[in-house]
Protein backbone atom coordinates (compact mmCIF):
# COMPACT_ATOMS: atom_id res chain seq x y z
CA UNK A 1 0.00 0.00 0.00
CA UNK A 2 1.39 3.42 -1.32
CA UNK A 3 1.54 5.90 1.79
CA UNK A 4 -0.47 9.15 1.27
CA UNK A 5 2.11 12.16 0.75
CA UNK A 6 0.62 14.92 2.98
CA UNK A 7 0.47 18.41 2.33
CA UNK A 8 3.10 19.35 4.49
CA UNK A 9 5.59 16.54 2.87
CA UNK A 10 4.63 18.18 -0.53
CA UNK A 11 5.34 21.91 0.92
CA UNK A 12 9.10 20.81 1.55
CA UNK A 13 9.16 18.86 -1.58
CA UNK A 14 8.53 22.33 -3.07
CA UNK A 15 10.84 23.93 -1.20
CA UNK A 16 13.65 21.91 -2.34
CA UNK A 17 13.46 22.21 -5.46
CA UNK A 18 12.99 25.84 -5.35
CA UNK A 19 14.87 27.49 -2.50
CA UNK A 20 18.33 27.57 -1.75
CA UNK A 21 19.57 24.86 0.41
CA UNK A 22 21.28 27.49 2.65
CA UNK A 23 18.28 28.85 3.91
CA UNK A 24 18.26 26.96 7.57
CA UNK A 25 15.27 24.18 8.53
CA UNK A 26 15.05 24.68 12.18
CA UNK A 27 11.96 22.51 12.50
CA UNK A 28 9.80 21.12 10.21
CA UNK A 29 6.33 22.14 11.16
CA UNK A 30 4.37 24.02 8.57
CA UNK A 31 1.93 27.07 8.42
CA UNK A 32 -1.54 27.86 6.75
CA UNK A 33 -2.54 30.31 9.50
CA UNK A 34 -1.58 31.04 12.80
CA UNK A 35 -3.73 32.63 15.95
CA UNK A 36 -2.42 33.56 19.75
CA UNK A 37 0.03 30.61 20.31
CA UNK A 38 -1.43 27.87 17.99
CA UNK A 39 -0.10 27.46 14.39
CA UNK A 40 -2.37 25.03 12.29
CA UNK A 41 -0.02 23.41 9.29
CA UNK A 42 -0.29 22.59 6.19
CA UNK A 43 -2.49 19.57 6.88
CA UNK A 44 -5.00 21.82 9.24
CA UNK A 45 -3.09 19.84 12.43
CA UNK A 46 -2.94 22.16 15.58
CA UNK A 47 0.83 22.83 16.89
CA UNK A 48 1.57 24.44 20.26
CA UNK A 49 4.34 27.20 19.37
CA UNK A 50 7.12 27.40 21.80
CA UNK A 51 9.59 28.70 19.41
CA UNK A 52 7.95 32.45 18.67
CA UNK A 53 8.88 32.56 14.81
CA UNK A 54 12.56 32.87 16.72
CA UNK A 55 11.06 35.45 19.38
CA UNK A 56 9.26 36.90 16.99
CA UNK A 57 5.50 36.75 18.28
CA UNK A 58 6.06 37.88 22.08
CA UNK A 59 2.86 39.13 21.29
CA UNK A 60 1.05 36.43 19.33
CA UNK A 61 0.17 35.15 16.16
CA UNK A 62 -1.96 38.21 14.50
CA UNK A 63 -3.08 40.64 17.06
CA UNK A 64 -5.65 41.50 16.17
CA UNK A 65 -5.64 45.50 16.78
CA UNK A 66 -2.31 44.88 15.18
CA UNK A 67 -3.60 43.54 12.31
CA UNK A 68 -6.30 45.72 11.67
CA UNK A 69 -3.71 49.00 12.18
CA UNK A 70 -1.96 47.15 9.54
CA UNK A 71 -5.07 46.73 7.10
CA UNK A 72 -6.01 50.54 7.51
CA UNK A 73 -2.19 51.86 6.62
CA UNK A 74 -2.35 49.64 3.73
CA UNK A 75 -5.73 51.42 2.29
CA UNK A 76 -3.35 54.91 2.44
CA UNK A 77 -0.05 54.40 1.36
CA UNK A 78 2.91 51.25 1.37
CA UNK A 79 6.09 53.73 0.55
CA UNK A 80 7.18 56.67 -0.09
CA UNK A 81 10.85 56.17 1.74
CA UNK A 82 11.39 58.31 4.98
CA UNK A 83 14.27 60.04 3.11
CA UNK A 84 11.98 61.81 0.24
CA UNK A 85 8.71 61.92 2.12
CA UNK A 86 7.88 62.21 5.77
CA UNK A 87 5.21 60.76 7.57
CA UNK A 88 3.72 60.69 10.90
CA UNK A 89 4.00 56.89 11.73
CA UNK A 90 7.64 56.89 11.44
CA UNK A 91 8.15 60.14 14.02
CA UNK A 92 5.03 58.22 16.66
CA UNK A 93 6.53 55.11 16.62
CA UNK A 94 10.13 56.85 17.32
CA UNK A 95 8.90 58.84 20.71
CA UNK A 96 7.09 55.72 21.25
CA UNK A 97 10.03 53.97 21.78
CA UNK A 98 12.24 56.76 23.24
CA UNK A 99 9.70 57.21 25.85
CA UNK A 100 9.56 53.21 27.02
CA UNK A 101 13.66 53.10 26.25
CA UNK A 102 14.92 56.31 27.45
CA UNK A 103 19.02 56.63 26.83
CA UNK A 104 19.85 59.37 29.22
CA UNK A 105 18.55 62.99 29.63
CA UNK A 106 17.28 63.09 25.66
CA UNK A 107 16.50 60.12 23.45
CA UNK A 108 16.58 59.56 19.57
CA UNK A 109 15.94 56.81 17.24
CA UNK A 110 16.04 55.45 13.93
CA UNK A 111 14.11 52.70 11.80
CA UNK A 112 15.17 50.14 10.04
CA UNK A 113 13.82 46.58 8.73
CA UNK A 114 16.03 44.09 10.42
CA UNK A 115 17.88 42.81 13.46
CA UNK A 116 21.31 43.42 11.86
CA UNK A 117 20.52 46.12 9.99
CA UNK A 118 20.08 47.70 13.46
CA UNK A 119 23.84 46.42 14.64
CA UNK A 120 25.19 47.48 11.21
CA UNK A 121 24.01 51.05 11.66
CA UNK A 122 25.07 51.28 15.53
CA UNK A 123 28.22 50.31 14.75
CA UNK A 124 28.26 52.98 12.00
CA UNK A 125 26.61 55.73 14.69
CA UNK A 126 29.16 54.49 17.31
CA UNK A 127 32.38 54.95 14.93
CA UNK A 128 31.52 58.42 13.98
CA UNK A 129 30.99 59.59 17.58
CA UNK A 130 34.13 58.38 18.84
CA UNK A 131 36.50 58.89 15.25
CA UNK A 132 37.44 55.42 16.45
CA UNK A 133 37.81 52.10 14.27
CA UNK A 134 38.22 48.77 16.90
CA UNK A 135 34.73 47.19 17.88
CA UNK A 136 34.66 44.31 20.82
CA UNK A 137 32.45 41.65 20.90
CA UNK A 138 32.21 38.37 22.59
CA UNK A 139 32.29 34.47 22.52
CA UNK A 140 28.68 32.98 22.02
CA UNK A 141 27.36 36.24 20.58
CA UNK A 142 25.04 36.65 17.66
CA UNK A 143 24.57 39.95 15.86
CA UNK A 144 22.84 39.11 12.41
CA UNK A 145 24.51 37.60 9.11
CA UNK A 146 25.30 40.50 6.93
CA UNK A 147 29.04 41.54 7.06
CA UNK A 148 29.43 43.57 9.98
CA UNK A 149 26.68 41.72 12.18
CA UNK A 150 28.54 38.41 11.02
CA UNK A 151 32.03 39.28 11.63
CA UNK A 152 30.63 40.26 15.31
CA UNK A 153 28.67 36.80 15.55
CA UNK A 154 30.60 34.17 17.61
CA UNK A 155 29.29 30.59 15.58
CA UNK A 156 31.54 29.37 13.22
CA UNK A 157 28.75 28.01 11.52
CA UNK A 158 27.17 30.65 10.16
CA UNK A 159 30.13 32.04 8.57
CA UNK A 160 31.55 29.07 6.43
CA UNK A 161 33.82 30.48 3.30
CA UNK A 162 31.55 33.77 3.62
CA UNK A 163 34.98 35.97 5.06
CA UNK A 164 37.05 38.34 4.49
CA UNK A 165 35.29 39.64 7.71
CA UNK A 166 35.20 42.88 8.36
CA UNK A 167 38.28 44.38 9.80
CA UNK A 168 39.54 45.54 13.43
CA UNK A 169 36.63 43.42 15.61
CA UNK A 170 38.37 42.00 18.59
CA UNK A 171 36.63 39.17 20.63
CA UNK A 172 36.49 38.56 24.32
CA UNK A 173 35.17 35.35 26.45
CA UNK A 174 31.70 36.00 27.09
CA UNK A 175 31.56 35.60 31.00
CA UNK A 176 29.22 32.45 30.86
CA UNK A 177 29.48 31.30 35.00
CA UNK A 178 27.71 28.16 34.35
CA UNK A 179 30.39 26.60 31.73
CA UNK A 180 33.37 28.47 32.88
CA UNK A 181 33.38 29.01 36.89
CA UNK A 182 35.12 25.85 37.95
CA UNK A 183 34.83 26.27 41.69
CA UNK A 184 34.83 30.00 42.00
CA UNK A 185 31.78 31.95 43.38
CA UNK A 186 30.86 34.48 41.95
CA UNK A 187 32.15 37.37 42.95
CA UNK A 188 35.16 35.58 42.11
CA UNK A 189 34.59 34.49 38.71
CA UNK A 190 33.78 38.29 38.09
CA UNK A 191 36.58 39.73 39.38
CA UNK A 192 38.42 37.62 37.11
CA UNK A 193 36.60 38.16 33.85
CA UNK A 194 37.06 42.12 34.10
CA UNK A 195 40.35 41.68 35.06
CA UNK A 196 40.83 40.22 31.36
CA UNK A 197 38.35 42.89 30.41
CA UNK A 198 40.80 45.35 31.78
CA UNK A 199 43.28 43.68 30.54
CA UNK A 200 42.35 43.38 26.74
CA UNK A 201 43.11 46.99 26.71
CA UNK A 202 47.18 45.88 27.33
CA UNK A 203 47.31 42.61 24.96
CA UNK A 204 44.50 42.88 22.72
CA UNK A 205 43.71 45.95 21.28
CA UNK A 206 44.82 49.85 21.82
CA UNK A 207 41.95 51.06 24.09
CA UNK A 208 42.27 54.24 22.42
CA UNK A 209 41.22 53.34 19.06
CA UNK A 210 38.43 51.04 20.30
CA UNK A 211 34.89 52.71 19.70
CA UNK A 212 32.00 50.28 20.86
CA UNK A 213 31.32 47.34 22.86
CA UNK A 214 28.87 45.32 21.46
CA UNK A 215 27.04 42.45 23.41
CA UNK A 216 24.05 40.86 24.02
CA UNK A 217 22.83 41.14 28.26
CA UNK A 218 21.23 37.99 27.89
CA UNK A 219 22.74 35.64 24.36
CA UNK A 220 19.97 34.27 22.15
CA UNK A 221 21.73 32.03 19.50
CA UNK A 222 24.50 31.43 21.74
CA UNK A 223 22.50 29.44 24.57
CA UNK A 224 20.51 32.04 26.58
CA UNK A 225 23.58 33.09 29.08
CA UNK A 226 22.67 36.22 31.26
CA UNK A 227 25.01 38.39 31.78
CA UNK A 228 26.42 38.89 35.49
CA UNK A 229 25.32 41.97 36.90
CA UNK A 230 28.42 43.24 38.57
CA UNK A 231 30.10 42.21 35.53
CA UNK A 232 27.94 44.29 33.38
CA UNK A 233 28.60 47.07 35.79
CA UNK A 234 31.88 46.87 35.38
CA UNK A 235 32.07 46.62 31.73
CA UNK A 236 29.98 49.89 31.93
CA UNK A 237 32.63 51.41 34.02
CA UNK A 238 35.36 50.47 31.81
CA UNK A 239 33.78 51.92 28.91
CA UNK A 240 32.86 55.36 30.51
CA UNK A 241 36.82 55.40 31.66
CA UNK A 242 38.30 55.15 28.01
CA UNK A 243 35.36 57.04 26.39
CA UNK A 244 33.79 53.80 24.56
CA UNK A 245 30.46 53.59 23.21
CA UNK A 246 28.23 50.62 25.01
CA UNK A 247 25.84 48.83 22.61
CA UNK A 248 23.18 45.91 23.77
CA UNK A 249 21.80 44.31 21.48
CA UNK A 250 17.90 43.18 22.50
CA UNK A 251 16.82 42.04 19.06
CA UNK A 252 15.84 38.80 20.92
CA UNK A 253 15.61 39.44 24.16
CA UNK A 254 13.28 42.73 23.95
CA UNK A 255 9.50 43.59 24.03
CA UNK A 256 8.60 42.22 27.19
CA UNK A 257 10.27 38.62 26.81
CA UNK A 258 12.61 38.95 30.14
CA UNK A 259 9.67 40.74 32.29
CA UNK A 260 10.61 44.31 30.28
CA UNK A 261 10.85 46.35 27.63
CA UNK A 262 14.28 45.50 27.41
CA UNK A 263 16.52 42.97 29.50
CA UNK A 264 19.39 45.61 30.13
CA UNK A 265 16.34 47.47 32.64
CA UNK A 266 16.82 44.06 34.76
CA UNK A 267 19.95 45.61 35.34
CA UNK A 268 19.79 49.24 36.16
CA UNK A 269 22.71 49.55 33.66
CA UNK A 270 21.96 52.11 30.60
CA UNK A 271 23.48 51.19 28.04
CA UNK A 272 24.78 54.27 25.22
CA UNK A 273 23.22 52.45 22.49
CA UNK A 274 20.58 49.50 22.08
CA UNK A 275 19.37 47.58 19.19
CA UNK A 276 16.23 46.17 18.88
CA UNK A 277 13.64 43.81 16.03
CA UNK A 278 11.79 41.02 16.03
CA UNK A 279 8.49 41.17 18.48
CA UNK A 280 8.87 45.17 17.89
CA UNK A 281 6.56 44.66 14.83
CA UNK A 282 4.99 41.39 15.64
CA UNK A 283 6.37 39.92 12.39
CA UNK A 284 6.71 42.57 10.34
CA UNK A 285 10.48 43.74 9.71
CA UNK A 286 11.27 46.98 11.45
CA UNK A 287 13.84 47.06 13.96
CA UNK A 288 15.52 49.94 15.87
CA UNK A 289 18.53 51.97 16.84
CA UNK A 290 18.07 54.11 20.20
CA UNK A 291 20.51 55.89 21.61
CA UNK A 292 21.72 59.23 23.66
CA UNK A 293 20.54 62.00 21.24
CA UNK A 294 24.21 63.30 21.02
CA UNK A 295 25.63 60.10 20.41
CA UNK A 296 22.71 59.07 17.65
CA UNK A 297 23.34 62.72 16.15
CA UNK A 298 26.73 62.10 15.52
CA UNK A 299 26.29 60.05 12.53
CA UNK A 300 26.45 62.28 9.35
CA UNK A 301 23.60 62.83 6.95
CA UNK A 302 23.01 60.42 4.94
CA UNK A 303 25.63 57.90 6.40
CA UNK A 304 22.76 55.72 8.54
CA UNK A 305 19.44 54.45 6.76
CA UNK A 306 17.93 52.86 3.83
CA UNK A 307 15.47 52.73 0.96
CA UNK A 308 12.76 51.09 3.24
CA UNK A 309 13.59 52.53 7.09
CA UNK A 310 10.30 51.94 8.87
CA UNK A 311 8.11 51.50 6.34
CA UNK A 312 5.11 53.08 6.76
CA UNK A 313 2.99 49.76 7.83
CA UNK A 314 5.68 48.40 9.85
CA UNK A 315 5.31 51.03 11.77
CA UNK A 316 2.05 51.27 12.23
CA UNK A 317 2.08 47.43 13.37
CA UNK A 318 4.96 47.95 15.75
CA UNK A 319 2.93 51.22 17.41
CA UNK A 320 -0.31 48.96 17.54
CA UNK A 321 2.44 46.05 19.19
CA UNK A 322 3.70 48.26 22.16
CA UNK A 323 0.16 49.62 23.05
CA UNK A 324 -1.40 46.04 22.71
CA UNK A 325 1.35 44.94 25.04
CA UNK A 326 0.63 47.75 27.35
CA UNK A 327 -2.73 47.43 27.64
CA UNK A 328 -2.03 43.68 27.91
CA UNK A 329 0.63 43.96 30.64
CA UNK A 330 2.52 41.52 28.60
CA UNK A 331 5.64 42.41 31.00
CA UNK A 332 3.71 40.97 33.78
CA UNK A 333 2.85 37.56 31.52
CA UNK A 334 6.20 37.05 30.72
CA UNK A 335 6.85 37.01 34.40
CA UNK A 336 3.96 34.54 34.77
CA UNK A 337 4.73 32.17 32.27
CA UNK A 338 8.24 31.93 33.16
CA UNK A 339 7.90 30.98 36.33
CA UNK A 340 5.50 28.35 35.63
CA UNK A 341 7.85 27.15 32.58
CA UNK A 342 11.00 27.40 34.95
CA UNK A 343 8.98 25.49 37.98
CA UNK A 344 8.93 22.68 35.83
CA UNK A 345 11.97 22.70 34.09
CA UNK A 346 13.72 22.70 37.26
CA UNK A 347 11.89 19.81 38.67
CA UNK A 348 12.84 17.77 35.82
CA UNK A 349 17.02 18.73 36.10
CA UNK A 350 16.51 17.27 39.41
CA UNK A 351 15.81 14.10 38.24
CA UNK A 352 18.21 13.66 35.11
CA UNK A 353 22.06 14.28 35.46
CA UNK A 354 21.80 14.99 31.57
CA UNK A 355 19.98 18.15 32.27
CA UNK A 356 22.91 20.12 33.11
CA UNK A 357 21.32 23.82 33.41
CA UNK A 358 17.97 25.64 33.52
CA UNK A 359 17.84 29.43 33.15
CA UNK A 360 16.42 31.91 31.61
CA UNK A 361 15.00 35.98 32.73
CA UNK A 362 11.39 36.33 32.47
CA UNK A 363 10.07 34.01 29.59
CA UNK A 364 13.35 33.59 27.99
CA UNK A 365 14.00 29.95 28.83
CA UNK A 366 16.87 27.45 28.04
CA UNK A 367 17.60 23.80 29.26
CA UNK A 368 21.34 22.91 28.37
CA UNK A 369 22.17 19.15 28.10
CA UNK A 370 25.99 17.65 28.87
CA UNK A 371 27.53 15.03 29.57
CA UNK A 372 28.18 13.51 33.69
CA UNK A 373 26.93 16.53 34.80
CA UNK A 374 30.10 18.65 33.51
CA UNK A 375 29.34 22.03 32.18
CA UNK A 376 32.42 21.34 29.82
CA UNK A 377 30.84 18.73 28.51
CA UNK A 378 28.39 19.40 26.34
CA UNK A 379 25.41 16.42 24.78
CA UNK A 380 24.69 17.49 20.90
CA UNK A 381 23.11 14.69 20.20
CA UNK A 382 20.00 15.01 22.30
CA UNK A 383 18.53 18.12 21.13
CA UNK A 384 17.58 17.07 17.83
CA UNK A 385 15.65 14.16 18.82
CA UNK A 386 13.65 16.12 21.05
CA UNK A 387 13.00 18.44 18.53
CA UNK A 388 11.64 15.72 15.96
CA UNK A 389 10.03 14.15 18.88
CA UNK A 390 8.09 17.30 19.52
CA UNK A 391 6.56 17.96 15.92
CA UNK A 392 5.43 14.87 15.58
CA UNK A 393 3.65 15.18 18.76
CA UNK A 394 2.26 18.85 18.00
CA UNK A 395 5.08 21.50 19.79
CA UNK A 396 6.87 23.68 18.04
CA UNK A 397 10.35 23.90 19.70
CA UNK A 398 13.64 24.73 18.45
CA UNK A 399 17.46 24.37 19.72
CA UNK A 400 20.57 26.99 19.91
CA UNK A 401 23.94 27.32 21.72
CA UNK A 402 27.27 26.91 20.43
CA UNK A 403 27.49 23.32 20.51
CA UNK A 404 23.41 23.05 19.69
CA UNK A 405 23.12 20.94 23.02
CA UNK A 406 20.62 23.81 24.14
CA UNK A 407 16.58 23.77 23.71
CA UNK A 408 15.28 27.08 24.05
CA UNK A 409 11.41 28.16 24.57
CA UNK A 410 10.14 31.39 23.87
CA UNK A 411 6.37 30.85 23.52
CA UNK A 412 3.82 33.51 22.49
CA UNK A 413 3.39 35.55 26.26
CA UNK A 414 -0.24 35.35 25.27
CA UNK A 415 -0.26 31.71 25.71
CA UNK A 416 -3.35 30.37 27.52
CA UNK A 417 -2.47 28.33 31.15
CA UNK A 418 -3.91 25.04 29.31
CA UNK A 419 -1.71 25.53 26.05
CA UNK A 420 1.00 25.68 28.38
CA UNK A 421 0.82 23.08 30.75
CA UNK A 422 0.01 20.95 27.25
CA UNK A 423 2.98 21.58 25.56
CA UNK A 424 5.18 21.46 28.33
CA UNK A 425 3.88 17.73 29.14
CA UNK A 426 5.03 17.36 25.68
CA UNK A 427 8.16 18.69 25.59
CA UNK A 428 8.86 16.78 29.17
CA UNK A 429 7.42 13.29 27.38
CA UNK A 430 9.94 13.96 24.62
CA UNK A 431 13.05 14.81 26.89
CA UNK A 432 12.16 11.69 29.12
CA UNK A 433 12.22 9.30 25.90
CA UNK A 434 15.68 11.15 24.16
CA UNK A 435 17.23 10.25 27.72
CA UNK A 436 16.09 6.89 27.44
CA UNK A 437 17.40 6.61 24.04
CA UNK A 438 20.98 7.43 24.39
Amino acid sequence: MIKEITKSQELFERRKNAVANGVGVFNTATVKEAKGAIIIDADGRELIDFAGGIGVVNAGHCPESVVAAIREQAGKYLHTSFNVVTYEPYIALCEELAEILPHGEKTKVMLVSTGAEAVENAIKIARQATKRPAILCFTGAYHGRSLMAMTLTSKISYKYDCGPFAPEVYRLPFPNFYRYHGKRTMDEFVEDELKRLHESALNLVDVKSVAAVILEPIQGEGGFNAIPKKYLEGLRDFCDLHGIVLIMDEVQSGFCRTGHWASWQHYGVQPDISTYAKSMGSGLPIGAVIGKAEIMDAAAIGSIGGTYIGSPICCVAASATIKYMKEIDLNEKAVKVGQVIMARLQKLMKQHSIIGDVRGVGAMIAIEFVNNGDPTQPNSEICPQIVRGCADNGLVVISAGTYKNVLRILSPLVITDEQLEKGLFILETEIKKAIHNI
